[in-house]
């Protein structure tokens, strides 16, 4: 359960990254939307890492919450055309989603 708690955690480090960029975006009352998604995510997002660290070492739990951050926020910002999707980015991202992975299984 620790480790589906860290994923959606880091999941959410991506949403509170997007909110928090869409905030520099916007004018007047518009920003009150992503600074409240903002505030709730880095909550939500910080205190699920919280919670898996109780049972996950603490360099593994850190590391796979930033690297599915990571990588999550570059898809978002490469599909919202933030970002180009060139094969070098592409394959880096790729390694780290297999860091990801791999820190998992030797867990």
């Amino acid at each position: 359960m620790s480790w589906i708690i860290l994923i959606v955690s880091g999941a959410l480090e991506a949403v509170w990254a997007a909110a928090l960029h869409r905030t520099s975006q916007v004018q007047g009352r518009a920003r009150i939307l992503p600074a409240a998604l903002f505030l709730a995510s880095v909550i939500a997002s910080t205190a699920g890492l919280a919670i898996a660290m109780q049972s996950i070492p603490i360099g593994t739990a850190y590391a796979v919450w930033v690297g599915v951050g990571v990588v999550l926020t570059s898809v978002y910002a490469i599909v919202t055309k933030g970002e180009r999707p060139t094969a070098p980015r592409l394959l880096l991202l790729s390694g780290i989603a297999v860091c990801v992975v791999g820190l998992k299984a030797v867990a």
